[in-house]
C-alpha cells in the first residue's frame, strides 16, 4: 500500500495557508503537488483541525477493520 508522502499536520498548513490568501498553484509548486491534491484534502479536510482530522482516520481504520470482520463472519 503506498504511503502518505505529507503527514496530517503538514496538510493543515497548506490549507491555512491557502485560506490566508496564498494562490493554489502557488503552493502546488512550493510543495510539490498536484493541484488536484490540494482540491482532494480542501474537499475531504476543510474546516478541520488537526485532532478532527486524526480522530476522522481512526474511524475510518476502525470501520475498515470492522467490515472485514463481518465479510470473515459471513464466509
Amino acid at each position: 500500500m503506498k504511503t502518505a508522502r505529507y503527514s496530517d499536520s503538514q496538510i493543515m498548513a497548506i490549507l491555512k495557508q491557502a485560506e490566508a490568501g496564498s494562490t493554489v498553484p502557488d503552493l502546488c509548486r512550493e510543495h510539490g503537488m498536484s493541484s488536484a491534491s490540494f482540491y482532494k484534502w480542501r474537499a475531504k479536510f476543510g474546516g478541520m483541525d488537526v485532532s478532527m482530522m486524526t480522530r476522522m482516520k481512526e474511524l475510518e481504520d476502525e470501520n475498515k477493520r470492522l467490515k472485514k470482520m463481518y465479510i470473515e463472519a459471513q464466509m
